[in-house]
């Protein structure tokens, strides 16, 4: 049984940062593609982010762009996002995902449980 167990969520003021993790357990992803989407409240859940399984290849959405950074460490088998220059519309859950075959471009193998990001303006 994988899980997956996202942390560091909190509150923030706009401008600032924050870092999520996301640790692994019940088994090693580090073949998996792994990656970061988000819900906001009243919206569908979007992708954010994605790093290849061996950390050579990354993908953003533009709204995260030069702001979001994606990094991982099959060491520990945890994955981070750090986020700097957080604005309102940022705010929402935070989805940790696994995924071996898809590299992120469709439905994850795995999701975590999701963090709070809340940015007051």
């Amino acid at each position: 049984q994988v899980q997956l167990i996202e942390s560091g969520g909190g509150l923030v003021q706009a401008g600032g940062s924050l870092r999520l993790s996301c640790a692994a357990s019940g088994r090693t992803l580090s073949r998996y593609a792994m990656g970061w989407f988000r819900q906001a409240p009243g919206k569908q859940r979007e992708f954010v982010t994605a790093i290849s399984w061996n950390g050579s290849s990354t993908r953003y959405a533009d709204s995260v762009k030069g702001r979001f950074t994606i990094s991982r460490d099959n060491a520990k088998n945890t994955v981070y996002l750090q986020m700097n220059s957080l604005k309102f519309e940022d705010t929402a859950v935070y989805y940790c995902a696994a995924d071996l075959d898809g590299g992120l471009y469709g439905s994850p193998d795995y999701w975590g449980q999701g963090t709070q990001v809340t940015v007051s303006s």
